[in-house]
């Protein structure tokens, strides 16, 4: 099949280890052989396994792992921008989903968004302080150390903390990251500080330093949530985001809370997958994919008509996304309908084996690409907890704004507001009332951190890449049905659908000539050589041979996966 056929030149296997059983185990282990963690980067990897040497558990090791990619990875995820974990607690057998989604300030109305000519203002939704909505991650990791893990924050904070003061070596995505914002980036003060200290852009191989960020770290683990959303760092984030022509209050900024939510569950074939519930969409756009796609035996279709049933599910579920979500504390959601086998079996029986379906809107144009701008971790300690994270800041660098005196990176997701009803935001991704901004809510979001469960095998998967998640996350899904190894999965070619614009977006080379051209006979449009994008992280326990995985995207080498002996 084509997941297995496509994966020459990709398995490359960077940061990927597996840690093996001992020599005589039970045909079902009770409990794994030490912990794995995968991340986007070493480093944070390497903060996590510290986490669990100083005693803590695989929750610590999540703020840990988080908080350092907060600083290792500011293009992607940082305490200014928000994120979704999905929690495992071995102990009570409970999964939670922690909601620590950005929320919209008082000031952040539709009207606020428009150009003279009532036209969407680009430059306000994706830059600088309109763009930015109030941080939720630094609550997330709060919420987290308090409630589940067994550290103070004072010490999963430290490597953090560290890597801020004393810095880290600039890497590839990075530089080049920020040389494709600068022009964004370099009309901030508080930016200009950070990334051009030295008079030049980052370079490769540099010591980026970060020392106010460092100090608002050790804030946030002095005094936990009021050392971020009160006193100091409170009141320089307020004076700088006004400072700059936008509008937050203080008040805004100490009501912030995170939600703890109760997940989504479905069965796909022998698998049980628990994912993300609203304000993501990924988890309802993965339930009806894969309910739609079970009437096929996937695994028995040559890889154009395999495609092509996936992609007309992509393209349905999408089309759901765009029409049927919001913030479930603001809108009703239809989440028994939307999840519900029947429903999707009336979706399948439209999809034509031989035929595409043209989408409501046509649009030949690629959808745009999200490939640095989130980041996802996952882990597995040795009593069976586990983590499934994504973390994100939106676009690359956020807002392009960081404050001055705190270090915070602002993100820009405002933009995943339906600021102006109709109107595609920046990854081609249209909305209507139900995302529609309000005071307090949160902006819809494809992070769709996500667990697989089998009889033998027990699998946390999630990947950055905007509406291209989800899509991500579902072809890892249809890699592990197909018996993949954590890394093959990683490293699998990618294809996607969003209802709008109607066309089959594919790495190069992830489909075959061959492939390509059935398609396009069924009257798909497919654009079949678009750059590499995403950046899956998963881990595996395998309980039947008692083993642990930890696999990282091959596509970008900074990131890490890595089982081990856990203390």
């Amino acid at each position: 099949m084509m997941l297995r056929s496509a994966l020459t030149g990709l398995l490359l296997c960077v940061g990927f280890t597996a840690l093996p059983a001992p020599a005589a185990e039970a045909k079902q282990a009770a409990h794994p052989p030490g912990a794995a963690i995968a991340s986007g980067h070493a480093l944070a990897t390497e903060a996590g396994f510290e986490a669990l040497r100083q005693g803590g558990n695989a929750f610590d090791a999540a703020v840990a792992t988080s908080a350092a990619l907060s600083v290792v990875e500011p293009i992607s995820s940082g305490i200014g921008g928000g994120g979704f974990f999905l929690l495992h607690d071995a102990k009570t057998n409970r999964d939670v989903f922690i909601d620590a989604r950005e929320t919209a300030p008082e000031s952040a109305t539709m009207q606020a968004f428009l150009d003279p000519k009532g036209e969407l203002d680009r430059d306000r939704a994706e830059n600088g302080p309109w763009s930015a909505g109030i941080p939720g991650l630094p609550a997330a990791l709060v919420h987290i150390a308090s409630k589940y893990g067994k550290l103070p924050l004072r010490t999963t904070l430290a490597p953090a903390i560290r890597l801020a003061r004393e810095g880290f070596p600039v890497y590839d995505r990075l530089a080049r990251g920020y040389r494709s914002r600068s022009d964004v980036m370099e009309r901030y003060a508080g930016t200009r500080a950070v990334y051009l200290a030295d008079g030049d852009p980052p370079e490769v191989g540099e010591i980026l330093k970060q020392p106010e960020l460092a100090h608002t770290l050790e804030l946030l683990a002095q005094k936990g949530f009021d050392g971020f959303y009160r006193g100091e760092t409170a009141d320089k984030l307020v004076a700088g985001v006004k400072a700059e022509g936008g509008h937050w209050t203080a008040k805004e900024l100490a009501a912030y809370q995170v939600r703890e939510r109760e997940p989504l569950r479905f069965k796909y074939r022998d698998w049980d997958i628990v994912t993300a519930p609203p304000p993501s969409s990924g988890g309802i756009a993965l339930a009806e994919i894969l309910q739609m796609v079970s009437g096929w035996d996937l695994r028995k279709l040559d890889d154009a008509h395999r495609t092509h049933i996936v992609v007309e599910a992509m393209r349905r579920a999408f089309r759901d996304r765009t029409i049927y979500l919001g913030d479930p504390d603001f809108v009703t959601v239809p989440l028994s309908r939307l999840m519900d086998p029947n429903y999707a079996a009336g979706l399948r029986a439209s999809i034509h084996p031989e035929k595409a379906t043209p989408s409501d809107l046509f649009d030949a144009k690629p959808a745009p690409l999200e490939d640095d701008e989130t980041t996802h971790f996952a882990i597995i300690d040795r009593d069976g907890n586990r983590v499934s994270t994504t973390q994100t800041v939106n676009l690359l660098y956020g807002s392009g704004m960081v404050v001055p005196g705190t270090g915070v990176l602002l993100n820009d997701e405002m933009d995943d507001f339906a600021l102006r009803p109709g109107t595609p935001n920046a990854f081609g991704v249209m909305g209507f009332d139900k995302n529609a901004p309000k005071p307090g809510k949160r902006m819809l979001s494809s992070m769709t951190p996500t667990f697989l469960q089998s009889k033998d095998k027990v699998i946390a998967v999630g990947a950055p890449g905007g509406s291209r998640i989800i899509t991500e996350v579902l072809l890892a899904i249809l890699g592990y049905d197909d018996g993949l190894t954590p890394q093959q999965v990683a490293a699998l070619p990618r294809y996607h659908h969003q209802w709008y614009p109607d066309v089959i977006s594919a790495e190069k080379g992830a489909l075959k000539p061959d492939v390509v051209e059935a398609l396009r006979k069924m009257g798909h449009t497919v654009n079949d050589a678009e750059p590499i994008w995403g950046n899956v992280q998963t881990v595996e326990w395998n309980r039947a041979t008692n083993t642990l995985s930890g696999a990282s995207d091959p596509r970008h080498p900074e990131g890490k996966g890595e089982a081990r002996a856990q203390p």
